[in-house]
């Protein structure tokens, strides 16, 4: 496949490097998540109280960076009788430094993983589903649909971090398993955190509620600024350099219109009380971020989605050095405008509240607490699915150059002409990655070039 990239005015991998969390950040946040705890139990929220109960919940974790630990931490933090007993990743090294670091945290007193619980290797979830009661999963989220089956068919409940696969056929999966943790009483929570932001869903519903008149477009961004990446290192495979640094591969990570501002794609459609869009027409690229360590991602994307009553829904994302950021979401109404980040409404209601007394991570694992605790179980399955997909709409549509619809329904919507199935989201069937896990040669896909057809 033939590429094109400007001269870049990128940042060298060295920049990127520095951003990393250093442990001392680990160790601030984790302590702050602790900390903020002790106020859960009186927040003002849909679930109601803190998780009642005396029985020991057994916690796993599938997927040992950044994000899994923290989420280790918010989980223990939610509920007082929670343990954490087995960890899994690919690495063996990312397994001992979480153990490590999670021990000194200040739920580390309940941090208890022997060496026979500490699994590594493209099966490591297997080990960690058997020990545990709730398993967290954090990995790559090309992997997700396979763990999160598992997990499931193996009567475990669940914590499902964003986005739920990658690709549609990986979505249509985990659309299946939803349904069997129903059948199984078992609970499926989403890492889609702001809707468990109380603050966010106080605006939400004031919107649902008719305080902005009809909803006539959305506005959201996720401008951000650089995120980690590890130099390849001599002895890493093609294979093993990929998973290190996932984020810059769209096999393991949809690109980051898929990882991270399905965010903002996941709050627009909440917002349209989740009814997926008609279309999107969108564009994107490599404008900074060219070098080869940066695999094959974009570092831009903007997104047009329609949808059939009207409404039109616009957002961007993007990820570059030295540059302003704005995560925002605004919803335009016939009498106001409503700012979810800013937590107002303006226009013909005027009103205004305080962010959230409860870190967000902390409140979507107390719920799900509750509701094992209840025996009461939840499940996000609907939208955290419809939200992956409509980012993954996003993304076919920027990788393409042509516009994406829903499905053949959406087609008629629209009164579409010559609309080929491959503009057809869910009639989609190509599955990113390989067939086989296995270190070795694994050749990097080209960049994408919109009207250039993939390999």
């Amino acid at each position: 496949m033939r590429t094109t990239n400007p001269t870049p005015a990128a940042a060298p991998a060295t920049t990127e490097t520095k951003q990393q969390p250093t442990r001392r950040d680990f160790m601030k946040a984790s302590t702050a998540a602790a900390v903020s705890a002790a106020a859960l139990a009186t927040i003002a929220f849909p679930s109601g109280v803190h998780a009642a109960g005396t029985d020991e919940i057994k916690l796993g974790l599938v997927g040992c960076g950044g994000r899994g630990s923290g989420a280790a931490v918010n989980a223990l933090s939610a509920d007082s009788n929670a343990k954490l007993v087995a960890l899994g990743d690919t690495f063996a090294d990312k397994v001992n430094t979480a153990a490590d670091n999670l021990a000194q945290t200040e739920v580390g007193d309940r941090v208890e993983i022997p060496d026979g619980n500490k699994f590594h290797g493209f099966d490591a979830y297997k080990g960690v589903i058997e020990k545990s009661d709730v398993v967290l999963l954090a990995t790559p989220p090309h992997f997700r649909p396979l763990h999160l089956r598992a997990a499931i068919e193996a009567g475990k409940h669940v914590f499902c971090e964003k986005p739920v696969g990658v690709d549609v056929p990986s979505v249509k999966d985990v659309i299946e398993t939803c349904k069997l943790a129903k059948q199984k009483n078992l609970s499926i929570l989403s890492g889609l955190c702001f809707r468990y932001n109380e603050a966010v869903v106080d605006v939400v519903k004031r919107v649902h509620d008719g305080a902005v008149g009809d909803i006539r477009s959305i506005a959201g961004n996720y401008l951000t600024g650089p995120l980690w990446v590890n130099a390849r290192k001599p002895g890493w495979s093609d294979m093993e350099w990929q998973v290190r640094n996932w984020l810059y591969f769209y096999w393991l990570s949809g690109d980051h219109v898929v990882e991270q501002h399905i965010h903002t794609i996941d709050k627009m459609l909440w917002v349209m009380k989740d009814v997926p869009p008609m279309k999107v027409m969108a564009t994107g690229g490599r404008i900074q971020r060219v070098q080869p360590e940066y695999g094959n991602v974009y570092d831009h994307f903007a997104n047009t989605f329609d949808w059939a009553n009207g409404v039109r829904g616009i957002t961007q994302s993007r990820q570059y050095v030295d540059c302003d950021t704005d995560i925002s979401d605004n919803i335009y109404g016939s009498k106001g405008v409503a700012e979810l980040m800013n937590y107002r409404i303006t226009g013909a209601t005027e009103w205004k509240r305080k962010a959230s007394p409860t870190n967000m991570y902390d409140a979507e694992h107390v719920v799900l607490f509750n509701a094992i605790r209840n025996n009461k179980p939840i499940n996000n399955g609907d939208y955290m699915t419809k939200s992956t997909l409509a980012a993954i709409m996003a993304r076919e549509s920027a990788y393409s150059g042509k516009t994406i619809y829903w499905d053949a329904e959406a087609v008629k919507a629209a009164n579409a002409k010559d609309v080929k199935s491959d503009q057809i989201l869910m009639e989609m069937t190509a599955r990113l990655g390989p067939k086989d896990y296995k270190w070795g040669d694994f050749p990097v896909q080209p960049v994408v070039v919109p009207g250039v057809k993939r390999a």
